[in-house]
């Protein structure tokens, strides 16, 4: 007799609690091959099983569409961020913003080395130092910068802000989810397991491959080892003519 195993994905523990369920619906009264109780047990906690694996699968597609255009916000606010910091240094080369000013935005006055902005918090700490900076040298009477104007820097920057803590909502989201998937699953398995007990156990006076496809039919999953036989009708057949056969001499 091949061995079983326990699904190990969600859908294959859907596919073997929805089989297990619509067999014991389909079962005469007076066949049940499955207790009332864990018949019971089994689709109250299908429903709720179901509901929680389609609730992960959406919020991890929205995650995923919403961190493409995430990815978009980032490489805008970068790029703005950048170019705004450039043409800061290139006023500053020409003489046309005194070079001390550039303490306002928490930059070197002495180097025109753009700031590391590789991360996201890297562009989270520099957008807000250029932004407030830029405020401050205008309120103190300075000319503002243009091409890109603050403003636009600020827009693209609380684009990309927004979408950040978005993200990290989806993300805590997700994990929540999935923590709750995991305690489910393991309830999940033992549904299962005492499912495929009782139909083992309903069914093991069958021959070989009559018990192996009955228990099937309730959602079971067998495994043949390697060089292991597989079982037939002719196995259960070479069996009964043997069992006829030693019921005769015992006769005789």
């Amino acid at each position: 007799m091949p061995y079983r195993r326990l699904p190990n994905t969600d859908q294959t523990r859907l596919s073997a609690l929805q089989t297990a369920v619509q067999r014991a619906s389909e079962a005469d009264f007076t066949e049940q091959v499955i207790t009332y109780q864990t018949m019971s047990e089994a689709q109250k906690f299908l429903m709720k099983f179901e509901n929680k694996v389609y609730q992960y699968h959406e919020n991890f597609n929205t995650r995923v569409n919403a961190n493409k255009q995430y990815r978009r916000e980032v490489q805008n606010a970068r790029m703005y961020i950048s170019h705004f910091i450039q043409v800061l240094n290139m006023s500053v080369i020409r003489g046309e913003i005194k070079k001390e000013q550039k303490e306002l935005y928490k930059l070197d006055p002495d180097s025109h080395i753009l700031p590391d902005l590789s991360s996201e918090e890297d562009l989270l700490v520099w957008g807000k130092n250029i932004i407030d900076g830029e405020m401050e040298r205008t309120r103190q009477g300075g000319f503002p910068i243009y091409n890109p104007a603050i403003n636009k820097v600020r827009v693209y920057y609380d684009i990309f802000k927004d979408h950040q803590v978005n993200q990290h909502i989806h993300r805590k989201s997700e994990s929540r989810i999935y923590q709750d998937l995991e305690e489910m699953r393991q309830e999940a398995d033992k549904i299962i397991l005492n499912i495929w007990d009782q139909v083992e156990n309903h069914y093991k006076n069958l021959l070989p491959y009559a018990r192996l496809r009955a228990c099937q039919n309730y959602g079971m999953i067998y495994y043949y080892r390697t060089g292991e036989s597989r079982l037939s009708e002719a196995t259960d057949r070479k069996i009964k003519e043997a069992q006829e056969a030693q019921t005769s001499i015992n006769l005789q």
